[in-house]
């Protein structure tokens, strides 16, 4: 296991079956009485978050909690950082503070690899987020609800998700999300495809390693999970369609779209949804939708992250002892 988590991409098909397999015994302590684990105890965690985040930072915390760990949570509004202390200020405080590991969301891409890579910090480093760039994380508990439901908990330990074939739907250009997620699921030996209007498409996808298409009618006959993206409006400045209707009309997922795909299809999305616009309703409370799936199988595949980067050698918790616990 490598010592920072900083992209998708960085991960071999060994550390992505490792971080989903360790997933899946978290999974199962969630199923106990008492879902906390020593492993962390008297271990520091920082949550570094220079971006706004609700979702990804209560999950690391939660994940960072259940492990025992003590958490310090770091926001730059109203810190230092918004009087104008630099990136380096800050991670060399948390080095004095002797931290152990910091979870990093910020808003300009390439800032985690910066700080894995500077020299100021000697602690292991885990991207939640980075401008436009990666979201590894996000990547992993997409695959992890993905092998639970497409192959089952059990079934899936020790496999990738080849074969499967998984299309992505929406604003591709501003999504970390779809950029994380092609790169792991073509790791893991997955069919992907991208489905947005040529406007929402990044510069160089074409050598992407996944297919891209115009026409989301003709792709769902074929896929065993449908990815809905958000459009992201705070991060664009010029007007990519035409009208929320016409968009809603060629990429929106409704009821009656969704009947094109198979029968064991499952819905996803990274949140938050905007209803009516890229996903109804109907579909998103459906029982083919995984997105409260999605939350929890956050915090299992954030713990397991944290577990194996800072030391987890051995199995998190054996299946004997799980058993007798529950």
């Amino acid at each position: 296991m490598m010592r920072h988590l900083i992209s998708a991409a960085d991960l071999t098909r060994d550390d992505a079956v490792l971080i989903l397999d360790t997933a899946e015994e978290m999974a199962r302590v969630a199923d106990r009485p008492i879902k906390k684990l020593p492993a962390l105890r008297g271990r520091t965690v920082c949550n570094l978050f220079f971006e706004d985040s609700t979702r990804t930072r209560i999950s690391f915390e939660a994940a960072e909690k259940r492990l025992s760990a003590d958490v310090i949570n770091f926001a730059a509004k109203g810190s230092s950082v918004s009087k104008g202390e630099s990136l380096k200020d800050t991670a060399q405080t948390l080095e004095a503070m002797g931290v152990d590991a910091v979870v990093i969301r910020h808003s300009a891409s390439g800032a985690p690899y910066r700080l894995a890579n500077s020299g100021w910090i000697d602690a292991p480093v885990i991207n939640a987020g980075d401008g436009t760039h990666q979201h590894p994380t996000q990547a992993l508990l997409d695959a992890f609800t993905m092998r639970r439901r497409l192959i089952g908990p059990d079934a899936g330990i020790g496999q990738g998700l080849d074969g499967r074939r998984v299309t992505i739907v929406g604003d591709i250009l501003h999504s970390r999300v779809a950029r994380s997620n092609v790169d792991l699921l073509h790791t893991l030996g997955a069919e992907v495809t991208l489905v947005a209007p040529p406007t929402l498409l990044p510069v160089g996808v074409d050598s992407w390693p996944c297919e891209v298409s115009y026409d989301l009618d003709a792709t769902l006959p074929k896929t065993d999970a449908v990815m809905m993206l958000r459009v992201q409006r705070e991060r664009m400045n010029a007007a990519f369609f035409p009208t929320e209707r016409e968009y809603t009309r060629r990429y929106g997922l409704d009821a009656e779209r969704l009947a094109k795909a198979p029968g064991h299809a499952i819905v996803m999305h990274p949140g938050p949804m905007v209803r009516g616009m890229e996903i109804t309703a109907e579909v998103a409370d459906s029982e083919r939708c995984t997105v409260v799936e999605q939350v929890a199988n956050g915090v299992h595949t954030r713990m397991a992250v944290l577990y194996l980067l800072l030391g987890g050698n051995e199995p998190a918790v054996s299946h004997s002892r799980t058993e007798e616990n529950k």
